[in-house]
């Protein structure tokens, strides 16, 4: 019986996906409440809804028009420091100034594809903008001059495996792969790196992978990295045993390439930063699906070192997820909640602290975070990046708006905003992988400066 309401769900979902009108209010579900009561450290949770399918709002991958680009919130202004590029989805800042772009993309998974729930995702994948494959290389921009937009682009380092997170420890450089930590040599200035890489780790992957993207950050003193690790499902479908090691961030010796786990419980957590202020590593998280519009809160917290965050037994601290079986009680008493909400289903995947000293005095120590925009919300929640205030380590404020405009008129999506990262003269930097762009957020009246 349950089978069959699954094969009748998935179909009824992919008829959605397609545009083919089906008697079935769930394809029309709408906001239930006002998207402010979904961010801050202490967001409204509604009830859960159980629909036959959830909520399917694709935004069709169509890129900027000529001459498009986002919207700058009031003092602000934006550049293209960079076009053209393949599918970027992170970045990193080298120390002579230098920009690292991960041009990437998932691996093949095969046993995530299959039957009707693969062909439903690809399908969303797709219209997306994100079923392409994956040029899997990391792209070094130079700003030569001073302007704001880089003059030189040469290929830094190819061959890779859906490269994401990027880390640089003095002369040793990092790319987390979809499977593993790969180290190579780097000097200062390098335009190109040519030597074999040397496997510091294996991080878990195989033919699932379904959260393929893993982070990457360094520890202050060097000794340690830090790599994020997704789920391989939405709510441990997949079997317990497909989730060993994942939904996790993981601590890694960087002298042996043992690791551990840090922290768990983290759907899908991304984005590891350190805040100036604390010291305290936070991330960004991906929260589960088909709870209904406003469920659950994508989120940023602060991680805490052998602390347990839900999932897939409970969210946002202790609320059960009564579909995930059998229960751990055990683990929900120890789930702790976490620092600050996002907004449901917004995607969340960049984060960075804003240790410039270009901006306002008032966004000192606060974070960027880049949202990439949901597929399963009415309306559609993300699509923008954002800051939020920190004082003495903690959020201290309501989210505002940075970048907007992603989507156009018809809700087409023009741009996703994923990686965020601070350049060498304070400015803000967004990679946008359907835009295949990177661009510059500076203030205003600095919009050239360097």
């Amino acid at each position: 019986m349950r089978n069959n309401l699954l094969l009748t769900r998935h179909l009824l979902l992919a008829l959605c996906i397609a545009g083919i009108a089906v008697p079935l209010a769930a394809c029309n579900e709408q906001d239930t409440a006002a998207t402010e009561q979904t961010f801050g450290p202490s967001p409204t949770l509604p009830a859960p809804e159980n629909s036959l399918i959830p909520t399917v709002n694709v935004a069709k991958a169509i890129g900027w028009p000529t001459g498009g680009k986002p919207v700058a919130a009031s003092g602000m202004a934006v550049n293209a420091f960079a076009t053209g590029l393949d599918h970027p989805r992170t970045l990193f800042v080298l120390t002579n100034g230098d920009v690292l772009v991960a041009e990437t993309n998932a691996p093949p998974k095969p046993d995530d594809t299959r039957g009707i729930k693969g062909w439903i995702t690809k399908m969303v994948m797709g219209r997306a903008g994100a079923d392409t494959s994956s040029a899997n290389r990391i792209t070094l921009l130079r700003d030569a001059n001073g302007d704001g937009v880089a003059e030189t682009r040469s290929v830094f380092l190819e061959g890779l495996n859906s490269p994401f997170g990027m880390a640089l420890v003095g002369n040793d450089f990092y790319v987390a792969d979809s499977d593993a930590i790969m180290k190579f040599p780097y000097h200062a200035g390098d335009t190109k790196i040519t030597a074999p890489g040397v496997k510091l780790a294996d991080l878990p992957a195989g033919t699932i992978n379904h959260h393929w993207t893993k982070d990457l950050v360094a520890s202050a003193d060097g000794t340690k990295l830090y790599a994020t690790v997704g789920s391989n499902s939405n709510i441990g479908e997949n079997g317990i045993e497909a989730e060993t090691n994942r939904a996790a961030v993981l601590e890694v010796d960087r002298a042996t390439g043992k690791w551990r786990v840090f922290a768990s419980g983290l759907r899908n957590p991304n984005g590891p930063s350190w805040q100036p202020q604390s010291g305290a590593l936070w991330v960004v998280v991906n929260e589960r699906d088909e709870l209904g519009n406003d469920l659950v809160p994508d989120y940023m917290t602060s991680v805490k070192d052998g602390a347990f965050y839900g999932w897939p037994y409970s969210y946002y601290g202790q609320h059960v997820d009564v579909r995930v079986q059998p229960q751990r009680p055990d683990l929900v008493a120890k789930a702790i909640a976490p620092d600050y909400a996002l907004g449901a289903h917004t995607a969340s995947l960049g984060l960075t602290f804003n240790t410039g000293n270009l901006f306002p005095p008032e966004m000192a120590n606060g974070a960027f975070i880049g949202q990439h925009g949901s597929w399963n919300r009415k309306p559609r929640a993300g699509y923008k990046v954002i800051f939020v205030p920190f004082a003495d380590g903690k959020p201290s404020g309501k989210p505002q708006d940075v970048l907007t405009g992603f989507l156009n008129a018809d809700g087409e999506a023009q741009g996703r905003p994923v990686g965020v990262k601070i350049d060498r003269q304070g400015a803000l930097l967004v990679a946008d992988d359907v835009g295949n762009a990177v661009w510059r957020v500076t203030p205003a009246a600095k919009s050239a400066a360097r």
